[in-house]
């Protein structure tokens, strides 16, 4: 095996490694090429600052990538911690052990890093263990760290909705099931609609207005990059299937609205915002359990929650997932 580096973005098309993403049980929709790609042309700061290490066999099959960002003297996963809940490396399960540490071993051979800060690595995965062993190996210095917001609560998915629900322990089924029943009682029945194409835009410019009236940090984050950010990956992911949109309807009134997306037989909530004068029935719940209920009828085995560790998301009977940071200096 040997690594080969590139620094040319033509590459994110070029060498594109979407297929090593849905070979590797630690891929997500946050490592594919297409997502990381829009991420660089949005937030990267120049283009020397990247840098792609592709892992070949002596064939030239690639078994192997890795997409990195160099601020100063430090090397980083390319994605961002606000913006991206999972990162680095992608491989072939088989060849995994070997990628990482030819990896720290081609790594070694440049002079353009000091440190490698490497965040969001999920616990529960390999990348973490043989990246900090094959490190260690070359005789650098390792450290685990917590992440930010180093807690991404994840839910295996019944085949079914009644499945799930009865799968749930009491208490929390019938809090689901309560919360719908009370929206429905006292504000008339409740719809969901997911954008297509032609309703992306309207349904956009709603979930930014709602984002915006959140309290704290949330009602912040939405700034006109981020909007751009939001809406590129609208553009680009919606007619695929991938990024879903959607709003619960009540009263003729799109009350809440989340964003996720649906990969490879997982759906991952990314995002969420409702309104401020329908908070008493809880109608940002209620949608994701329709969330969960919608991934269901599509085919998913799992529902991850991303990180963020907040109690609602435990409501559904989701469990925690560590994920960690770990820092490699020379």
């Amino acid at each position: 095996m040997r690594i080969e580096f590139s620094e040319d973005g033509r590459d994110f098309r070029r060498r594109g490694w979407r297929e090593l993403v849905q070979a590797d049980p630690a891929g997500t929709f946050f490592h594919t090429p297409e997502y990381l790609k829009l991420y660089w042309e949005e937030f990267g700061e120049t283009p020397e600052h990247l840098l792609f290490a592709f892992a070949e066999e002596d064939d030239g099959t690639q078994v192997g990538a890795c997409a990195f960002e160099r601020i100063g003297t430090t090397l980083r996963f390319l994605g961002g911690t606000e913006v991206t809940d999972y990162m680095g490396p992608v491989g072939l399960p088989e060849r995994q052990d070997e990628f990482a540490k030819q990896l720290w071993a081609a790594l070694l051979t440049r002079d353009d890093w000091a440190e490698a800060d490497l965040w969001g690595l999920a616990e529960d995965r390999p990348w973490l263990g043989l990246l900090s062993e094959a490190a260690a190996a070359q005789g650098l210095s390792v450290e685990l760290a917590e992440d930010h917001d180093g807690v991404a609560p994840f839910l295996p998915l019944a085949p079914t909705w009644e499945a799930y629900l009865e799968g749930l322990p009491s208490k929390l089924r019938h809090e689901i099931r309560r919360k719908a029943n009370k929206l429905e009682a006292e504000a008339g029945p409740f719809s969901t609609e997911t954008a297509t194409d032609r309703t992306l835009l309207p349904l956009l410019d709603r979930f930014v207005e709602l984002h915006r009236t959140s309290e704290g940090p949330k009602g912040v984050f939405m700034v006109p990059g981020m909007e751009i950010f939001f809406r590129r990956l609208g553009e680009a992911f919606c007619r695929s299937g991938v990024f879903r949109l959607t709003f619960i309807e009540v009263g003729g009134v799109k009350a809440a609205g989340t964003i996720g997306f649906s990969f490879d037989g997982t759906f991952f909530l990314y995002n969420s915002a409702f309104d401020r004068k329908w908070q008493q029935l809880a109608p940002g719940m209620v949608l994701v359990g329709e969330d969960i209920r919608l991934a269901i009828e599509d085919g998913c085995q799992a529902f991850d929650l991303l990180k963020g560790d907040y109690p609602y998301k435990y409501r559904f009977g989701a469990v925690p997932r560590s994920v960690k940071r770990l820092v490699v200096r020379r």
